[in-house]
C-alpha cells in the first residue's frame, strides 16, 4: 500500500516514520507551507492561557513561552497532535481536547474561569471554527495572535502527479476542507480526474469528505473522530 500524505511537511514526516513501521510506503506532498506571519510579539498582558488549535500553532508557541514574571503558560489544544507539538516546545502544562474545536471549549468551560484573565489563541491567518463565539456566551475573553500563515502549493510536484497517473496512490489522507479543495483544484488543473476513481480518499470530518465536490474516488470514508489515530484506523479499510 502506498499513501499520499498532503500534511505540512514536518507533520507528514512524523506521519511517514509512524506508517513505515507498519510497512505502509508514503508520498509526502505537502499541500501548505507553514511561513511565519505577524512581526510584534504578542501582548501578554492579563492573559490566562494559551490556545492551539493547530500543531502548527502549537509550533509558533515558541514566540509566546514564557509569562513575564516568571513560568510558563498552561496551553489549551485541540487534539493530541497540537498537545504533543506544544510539549515539544517546553510547555509542561498542557490540556488536550478531543479533536475539535466544540470540545476544546467544552474543556476550557471546565478548566477556566472567565475572571481570571483572558485566553490568547495561537493561530493562522485562516482559522476553522469559531472558539471565541462559542467562549463569549459564557463571559470568556479570547484574543487571537496571528502567528503564521498557510500557504497552497500552486500544483501539485511531478512525483505526485507522475504517481497519481499510474495508479501507485491507494489512499490520500486529507484533515481539513481547505486541504482538500486545494487538492481537488490540484487534481483538475492536472487532468487526473480518473485516476482518482483507483484511489481511496480517507478524511477526518464529514466537512473534509464534502469539500471533496464532485470528485469521484474508489471510495471515500470519514474517521469516526476527529483525530489522527480515528483517520489512520480507516487504512484497514483499504
Amino acid at each position: 500500500m502506498r499513501v499520499l500524505l498532503t500534511r505540512p511537511r514536518p507533520d507528514s514526516e512524523a506521519l511517514a516514520a509512524r506508517l513505515a513501521a507498519y510497512g505502509v510506503d508514503t508520498l509526502i506532498e505537502p499541500l501548505l507551507t507553514i511561513v511565519p506571519a505577524g512581526k510584534e510579539e504578542p501582548n501578554l498582558a492579563g492573559v490566562q492561557a494559551l490556545v492551539v488549535t493547530s500543531a502548527n500553532g502549537a509550533r509558533a508557541l515558541g514566540r509566546v513561552r514564557t509569562r513575564p514574571d516568571g513560568p510558563a503558560f498552561p496551553v489549551y489544544a485541540v487534539g493530541a497532535a497540537s498537545a504533543a507539538a506544544a510539549r515539544a516546545q517546553g510547555f509542561a502544562a498542557v490540556y488536550s481536547a478531543s479533536g475539535d474545536v466544540a470540545a476544546l471549549a467544552a474543556l476550557i468551560r471546565a478548566r477556566c474561569a472567565p475572571h481570571a484573565g483572558a485566553l490568547l489563541h495561537i493561530a493562522g491567518t485562516r482559522i476553522a471554527g469559531d472558539l471565541g463565539a462559542l467562549l463569549a456566551r459564557d463571559g470568556f475573553a479570547v484574543r487571537r495572535a496571528v502567528l503564521y500563515d498557510a500557504v497552497p502549493i500552486p500544483s501539485l510536484s511531478d512525483e505526485a502527479r507522475r504517481a497519481i497517473a499510474a495508479g501507485g496512490i491507494d489512499a490520500v489522507l486529507l484533515y481539513s476542507p481547505r486541504t482538500a479543495r486545494i487538492f481537488v483544484a490540484c487534481i483538475l488543473a492536472a487532468g487526473l480526474e480518473a485516476a482518482c476513481e483507483g484511489m481511496a480518499a480517507l478524511c477526518l470530518s464529514p466537512a473534509v469528505a464534502e469539500a471533496l465536490g464532485a470528485l469521484r474516488f474508489a471510495a471515500v470514508r470519514v474517521a469516526a473522530r476527529p483525530d489522527g489515530d480515528a483517520l489512520l484506523a480507516l487504512l484497514e479499510q483499504i
